[in-house]
């Protein structure tokens, strides 16, 4: 590489320098510039280390809750301090600027420009605002606080809007910071519009009540079946076929609003279920769903849909209970061999999407054909046009103009970011005002390749999302020239090869040990480790449910964790106890089966400790 003279660097470093640390020169306000410069520094190096480490795994909308709380609460009082920052800035800028004129007048036009520092704030309080949304969840706040929410994020934009076009003088400049305030305005937009939509679709917000009323009417459906058929036990296969839960498509479904949800019309056409995800893999050999993970994903989203109505205060009724578990451990449990590990998989995926669902930082839940056109291709190119609109305006109607501006008025642009970037790295050990306009620099540097970075993942994670592999495969269930077509096999195909070539993390338990303490004094996620489930307690634990289903029925009216006792107490040796102990071990409380099971064992290792008392009295006799 060719290396640049001294007299050239010189001549490029030292305008810049001292344009950024000119305000460095007061002495009660170099403490508070260095430090803000530093923090700046870490914040960027944090975001883009965030970025940067954070997608080398499975694919995830979800950021960290932790690192999330941490975020929101360091950029809670961001634009505040910067603002004032800013201010100091902007005024000591303008003294340094009016000294300089009384003594040339080469600055007389520009005296009310902004300085190179408060330009500099001003860029990273733009560049913060644009990755804010990384801390944000797309469905974490409903109501009245996510408005508050959004009304607290407009009034920062319309404030950012006022510091650029009232501040920023150069047409040049003003192209740049508006072109990014635009940005900013139409990043808001967008979440903005995507919050509305999922709150008014019944494909998404809406979707709990109708499927309440759709699960209803297919349960009765299927006990009227039962009743005129008479028939025994269906196999796995068919118990997978003849499942009726939606998979997508219920929103297309005629519905009449009623006092008690929605009488909604059973066209089977409308919707795609699991059955004809499974009836659909059996008729056509060369089919994609004749993968088994590919079935088994879209079965975990059907789950998905019915588990959010918990969280929405919706009960499920005893008979769908016993139908779901029926589906589960007499359908998919039995539908191969060794299928414990699968069944896991599928829970996994299903809690995995009600996560995304209420969490995720990204709109993969609207993942569909139609919403990626919408969102990826036609919206940067409206957002395109408002930039190009914006930076004409900044030239006073010309193009060519606010070209020139923006090359000439930008001491970066103009010389050269590389150029620049190479004289401040050979001067950087010799001046700590050149170490401090490096940071400056790397610091609006990683923030730049942060936002970048994080628009280049968002549509990745987008594509390689277990929601769009969903849909992609409901409309190649429903619809026959998709399955036909050998371009959306081959895509289809390219999608499910490329999330292959990513590390997928191993199923894990949170495990809690009660003998260690500390532990049990602040049992909070983050101290309790997080430890691989093995096949074999995989096995073991869908067995010893399925015995419980076994011995007291799909209906499940006694509790998983004290059923083993009970059956205990129905041996012949136990007789004597049974009347007493039965009622507390067939007990629905969790707080009563623990102590039961601490009394247990007291009065076992009493037992025991008065018999090894005997036994070694009778020895030393």
């Amino acid at each position: 590489m060719k290396s640049l003279p001294d007299s050239f660097c010189n001549s490029t470093v030292y305008p810049y320098v001292y344009n950024l640390t000119s305000s460095y020169i007061d002495q009660n306000n170099e403490a508070t510039m260095v430090t803000t410069t530093l923090a700046m520094f870490m914040l960027a190096v944090f975001f883009f280390n965030l970025n940067l480490f954070s997608r080398f795994s499975d694919v995830s909308a979800i950021l960290n809750p932790s690192v999330r709380l941490f975020l929101s609460t360091s950029l809670s009082l961001f634009l505040p301090v910067m603002s004032y920052l800013f201010s100091e800035a902007k005024n000591q800028g303008a003294t340094t600027m009016a000294a300089t004129t009384s003594s040339s007048s080469s600055y007389g036009e520009l005296g009310d420009e902004l300085s190179l520092r408060a330009r500099t704030i001003l860029m990273w309080m733009l560049l913060v605002e644009l990755l804010r949304k990384k801390v944000e969840a797309v469905l974490v706040s409903v109501g009245m606080q996510w408005y508050s929410g959004a009304i607290d994020r407009f009034a920062r934009i319309v404030w950012l809007g006022y510091l650029v076009f009232y501040n920023v003088k150069s047409p040049g400049k003003k192209a740049i910071y508006g072109t990014l305030w635009v940005l900013t305005a139409a990043k808001f937009l967008q979440r903005v519009v995507v919050k509305m939509v999922l709150e008014r679709s019944f494909a998404y917000g809406r979707n709990t009540q109708l499927l309440n009323s759709y699960m209803a009417q297919i349960i009765q459906q299927e006990q009227e079946q039962e009743q005129e058929e008479h028939s025994g036990s269906s196999s796995s296969a068919e118990l997978l076929k003849k499942c009726e839960y939606t998979v997508m498509g219920e929103e297309n479904l005629e519905r009449t609003a009623g006092r008690h949800g929605y009488q909604v019309e059973l066209n089977k056409a409308a919707v795609v279920t699991v059955g004809d995800i499974w009836t659909q893999a059996a008729a056509e050999p060369d089919s994609l769903l004749r993968r088994e993970h590919l079935r088994r994903l879209c079965l975990s989203f059907a789950l998905y849909k019915l588990l959010r109505r918990r969280f929405e205060d919706i009960p499920t009724t005893r008979e769908e209970t016993r139908n779901c578990r029926n589906l589960i451990f007499k359908g998919l449990l039995k539908e191969q061999e060794g299928a414990e590990v699968a069944l896991f998989q599928v829970f996994n995926d299903e809690t995995q999407f009600v996560c995304e669902y209420y969490h995720s930082v990204l709109p993969v839940v609207l993942s569909d054909p139609f919403f990626f056109l919408v969102n990826y291709i036609l919206f940067p190119i409206v957002v395109s046009a408002f930039c190009l609109l914006t930076l004409i305006i900044c030239g006073n109607g010309s193009v060519r103009y606010a070209y020139q501006s923006i090359t000439s008025d930008n001491y970066i642009i103009y010389t050269g970011a590389t150029t620049l970037t190479r004289c401040l790295l050979r001067n950087i050990a010799h001046s700590p005002e050149v170490l401090f306009a490096s940071i400056d620099l790397g610091t609006t540097t990683l923030l730049i390749l942060a936002f970048v970075y994080e628009e280049v993942v968002e549509v990745l994670v987008f594509i390689l999302s277990n929601w769009l592999i969903v849909s992609l495969l409901c409309q190649y269930t429903a619809k026959r020239h998709w399955r036909q077509s050998r371009m959306v096999c081959w895509l289809i195909r390219g999608i499910l090869w490329v999330r292959s070539m990513l590390s997928h993390p191993n199923l894990s338990f949170k495990q809690l040990s009660v003998l260690r303490f500390f532990q049990l004094s602040s049992p909070s996620p983050i101290m309790v480790p997080t430890k691989a489930v093995p096949k074999e307690v995989m096995e073991s634990i869908v067995d010893y449910l399925v015995v419980h289903l076994d011995v007291y029925g799909i209906d499940g009216h006694d509790d998983p964790l004290n059923s083993a006792w009970s059956s205990t107490l129905q041996q012949e040796k136990h007789r004597a106890y049974r009347p007493l102990l039965l009622p507390v071990c067939e007990s629905k409380s969790i707080a009563e089966f623990i102590l039961t099971c601490h009394i247990a064992t007291a009065l076992m290792e009493g037992f025991f400790r008065t018999t090894r008392m005997g036994q070694s009295t009778l020895t030393r006799r």
